[in-house]
């Protein structure tokens, strides 16, 4: 789902006003949410907010746009593994590096949330926030403590070496960006 304008996000069908739902995500990218469930007039959305696994409702109106991804991303944290599927179908997979001990990815649900594109930062081209938030940092270099999926220049794949961030090569980070659209699917087990 994405607004065309600022929208109200509701505890339920017709309950109380819980927050707005911005056009653009971090000033760049669109905002698209992953809907999670319907009822007449009416759809659940993931948030891209604390805590983790936190949805609303949306009235149904045309300022929503709704589109279907084929993509769905899974990570499987004691595996180190990502995997990238389409249809149901494995497209990829990659070995990955995860959260240190003292700073676990989050499992759960979640989705692609935006696409940072940085050239002048040496770790990563591109970072791929999610709508998950680190359960230890509520902030971290600059931000609200959000977890995203990015490269690393040395090689940490296979490893409990970040601080919650998902580890990629640099070929799946390709693929993630410029192939699965925003509000992607993340699942985390």
């Amino acid at each position: 789902m994405h607004p065309t304008v600022k929208v109200a996000a509701y505890a339920s069908p017709g309950g109380p006003a819980v927050a707005a739902i911005p056009v653009k995500q971090l000033g760049t990218s669109d905002t698209w949410l992953p809907v999670v469930g319907e009822q007449p007039g009416w759809i659940q959305v993931l948030l891209p907010a604390r805590p983790n696994n936190s949805t609303a409702w949306l009235a149904m109106t045309d300022a929503l746009t709704l589109a279907r991804t084929p993509y769905q991303i899974k990570v499987d944290r004691a595996a180190f593994r990502l995997t990238l599927m389409r249809d149901g179908q494995q497209v990829a997979q990659w070995t990955v590096g995860i959260g240190k001990p003292s700073a676990i990815t989050p499992p759960g649900r979640t989705f692609i949330l935006a696409s940072i594109k940085d050239q002048q930062q040496s770790w990563s081209p591109v970072v791929l926030p999610l709508g998950a938030h680190s359960d230890t940092h509520l902030t971290y270099g600059g931000g609200p403590g959000t977890v995203a999926v990015h490269t690393w220049p040395t090689d940490v794949y296979g490893q409990a070496s970040s601080d919650g961030c998902i580890r990629v090569p640099p070929d799946a980070l390709n693929l993630l960006s410029t192939e699965v659209p925003l509000g992607t699917p993340v699942l985390i087990r």
